[in-house]
């Protein structure tokens, strides 16, 4: 959530730079209300503090004798006005905090404007490969290769699900060893969280109340209307909600960790022809990495993500490059996001294997999350950042293609090697 505060003192400052996401907005009808807002409260609060030194005085004057029938009365009045006003309170409330938890972070100075024609490339690893004989589509080799069983995945539960089998399986849990172990040697605390969230951990992570109807819900029985829980779309929505409603010592931060989930995504795309197979899904294993941070060291824990993100797939050797996004692009929670993007042989296009974002204090305010500097006294809302570490639904096919050998068998990344008995390549059995 935006700052309020600061929205009160540069409305055009916000009003630019969220024109600059692709977020046309007119403030003044809430600026309008706030102030209308903030008036009732201070009538609030005096007609309070005048029925709460009237009604000290009353016994008093009960005590002396005097008739305090029109005290009453007056105090009834005073309660009927406090009521009045309470309910305009609250239904302004109400209007407010809504448009508020509708307007998306702002981008950063150094993010450009517009969507992702303005996308800029800022490092490319390796070569395109090139093959002295046809390759084959990801699709084609995992099948005949027996690695993926998309029949069966669908046969269980519809379409954009697949089934892992043999090798395949074996080669997806490879590299989710391989990228646990790199973010442990490398400091970051594993964590296992809960699949199933409730429906507040989507409102502070910054998806709800937009994109609720993206994510797959479980409703309350018990409940007239709405959700209780939802399945998580990425494990961000869980540890961005470890610290919700607290205040944490400056001594905890940078708090670096990540986490395996599978991923539920109920918008699984287009399948476009050219999206076949693993690249969209509504079910992916993916490890997230998650930094708390104080402000002033955010912009270096998202450069820390990046590294991190990008030498997972150097370490695979696959070709691919580094994206910073314009601001539209950018999703609604942040502020400045890279992705790392794997070259895809069979689609001549790249994709997306991890985001590496930083939300700035935005997500802090929705979840109300802070630190208390050395000092003692001054309290401020932490940054939070998230990066994939990495998604494997785009990996491995990326590995497939990239590695593919002319006589139909797929060479395993050194790398994973150790994970899979020192196989050393894949072939038809």
């Amino acid at each position: 959530m935006l700052d309020i505060n600061d929205i009160r003192k540069r409305p055009d400052f916000y009003v630019n730079k969220l024109a600059q996401k692709g977020v046309k907005v007119d403030l003044s009808a809430f600026l309008e209300k706030d102030k209308q807002r903030r008036d009732i409260i201070v009538e609030v609060e005096a007609l309070k503090a005048k029925r709460n030194k009237v009604s000290a005085q009353v016994p008093v004057l009960k005590k002396q004798g005097q008739d305090v029938s029109d005290i009453l009365a007056e105090m009834k009045t005073v309660g009927d006005q406090i009521k009045i006003l309470d309910e305009q309170l609250s239904l302004i409330d109400r209007v407010q905090f809504e448009f508020m938890a509708g307007l998306p972070n702002i981008p950063a100075d150094d993010v450009v404007p517009g969507g992702k024609e303005n996308n800029q490339v800022v490092s490319i690893f390796g070569n395109k490969p090139e093959f002295a004989f046809t390759p084959m589509h990801h699709v084609d080799l995992v099948e005949k290769l027996q690695m993926i069983d998309y029949t069966r995945g669908a046969k269980l539960s519809g379409n954009g699900y697949w089934m892992y089998r043999n090798d395949g399986a074996r080669l997806e849990w490879a590299l989710l060893n391989y990228f646990i172990e790199s973010h442990l040697s490398d400091g970051y605390e594993f964590i296992l969280p809960p699949h199933m969230l409730g429906a507040t951990c989507g409102y502070a992570a910054g998806q709800f109340p937009k994109f609720k109807d993206e994510v797959y819900q479980v409703k309350n029985d018990e409940a007239e209307e709405g959700f209780s829980h939802f399945m998580l779309p990425t494990a961000e929505t869980a540890l961005v909600n470890l610290y919700r409603d607290e205040i944490v010592d400056e001594s905890l931060l940078p708090h670096k960790m990540f986490a395996y989930t599978p991923c539920y995504r109920k918008e699984a795309g287009s399948y476009r022809a050219e999206e076949r197979g693993m690249i969209r899904g509504h079910q992916f294993n993916k490890i997230e990495m998650f930094q708390y941070t104080r402000p002033e060291d955010s912009d270096a824990a998202l450069e820390e993500l990046v590294r991190k993100a990008s030498d997972l797939v150097k370490g695979l050797g696959l070709h691919h490059r580094i994206t910073k996004l314009a601001a539209e692009d950018c999703s609604a929670s942040m502020m400045k996001t890279y992705d790392i993007e794997i070259w895809i042989p069979s689609m001549n296009d790249y994709k997306e294997v991890s985001s590496a974002s930083n939300a700035g204090a935005y997500q802090a305010r929705r979840a109300n999350m802070k630190f208390r500097r050395k000092d003692g006294k001054a309290v401020e809302f932490m940054h939070t950042l998230n990066a994939s570490g990495l998604a494997t639904s785009r990996v491995l096919p990326a590995i497939v293609e990239q590695y593919q050998q002319s006589d139909g068998s797929v060479l395993i990344p050194e790398v994973l090697r150790k994970y899979m008995g020192g196989q050393e390549k894949i072939s038809a059995k």
